[in-house]
């Protein structure tokens, strides 16, 4: 099985795209799983199905065990505590790493991390993924790894941006934050062809990196309304949020969260980082390391993908 290659976080919507791609180019997939009936669903797009998570250490043994790389797209993105982000994104980081310390010849491993990393201050969540590099950085010794930093990302499947569009398609644009924020973006298959162009190169410099969708500035809502409009045929009007209108139900989420003991999205956190105005990115450093490009913008990015503007459904 040389062209093995295990995944955590399969079932998610970047870790689908990836299996999906990897299975395609004629790669041996094999998923870590929480539960076997997660298995169904991956069917088309794995060869073998492990039961575990992240906090199983034996589970993580056998998945390492004989392949050439490991691809972590695991993670939590949901939560009200710093102990809620930690358990997946440092935790599962240091067991993972202590998998691959136990075996003889241990195979390379790339994580997906995220753009939020680069302000650790904004949020539980992006200091969990900045903690999560620097074990890497840290404790990796001779290991060969790479981080992936994307930035926001769409595409088929997607659960966190999609809810957006669809309004956005009705004809308003709801602003979290400063109208002349900055931004990029990435459509998930560039995730996967930048993960596949990593296993189909033999060596390539550990570190950290961000990758985009190749537009240089990235974007702001202006142009994004603009994109939306011409794809619906209609006139998105971009609409400033009041701040207490998010701050409130931001501080209840998290506080019901607490006692109902639930994963929220919205909190104070997370709207810091939703408001924080520059989150644009480049693909210089990766570029240089990995034969990659970026090939699908925005535009081209909503048109494949489903479920979010009627016009474009029934096309």
């Amino acid at each position: 099985m040389s062209k093995c290659v295990a995944i955590t976080g399969a079932t998610g919507f970047i870790g689908q795209r990836v299996c999906s791609l990897l299975h395609q180019r004629g790669w041996w997939v094999r998923a870590l799983l929480r539960s076997p009936t997660r298995a169904q669903a991956l069917q088309p797009c794995i060869d073998e199905a492990l039961q575990g998570a992240l906090d199983d250490r034996a589970a993580l043994a056998r998945l390492v065990t004989g392949v050439t790389a490991v691809v972590h797209c695991a993670g939590a993105v949901r939560g009200a505590s710093p102990q809620a982000f930690d358990r997946a994104n440092v935790d599962g980081v240091r067991n993972l790493l202590a998998a691959l310390g136990a075996d003889d010849m241990p195979p390379r491993l790339l994580c997906l991390s995220s753009l939020a990393a680069r302000e650790p201050e904004l949020s539980f969540y992006a200091a969990s993924k900045r903690r999560g590099e620097q074990l890497l950085e840290q404790q990796a010794g001779g290991l060969e790894w790479m981080v992936l930093r994307p930035p926001a990302v769409y595409g088929p499947g997607d659960r966190e941006l999609l809810p957006l569009f669809r309004v956005m398609a009705k004809g308003f644009a709801p602003l979290p934050g400063r109208a002349d924020a900055r931004f990029s973006m990435i459509f998930v298959d560039d995730i996967a062809a930048a993960v596949l162009a990593w296993l189909q190169q033999e060596a390539v410099p550990s570190g950290v990196y961000s990758l985009h969708d190749g537009r240089p500035g990235g974007y702001d809502w202006t142009e994004v309304c603009d994109i939306v409009a011409k794809l619906c045929q209609r006139k998105v009007r971009r609409l400033a949020i009041p701040t207490g209108l998010l701050d409130l139900p931001a501080r209840l989420n998290r506080s019901l969260a607490e006692w109902a003991g639930y994963a929220p999205m919205l909190t104070p956190e997370k709207l810091r980082e939703l408001r924080h105005p520059d989150w644009v990115c480049d693909n210089e450093a990766l570029q240089k390391v990995l034969d990659w490009q970026p090939e699908v913008q925005l535009e081209d990015g909503l048109r494949r993908t489903p479920g979010w503007c009627g016009l474009l459904d029934r096309d």
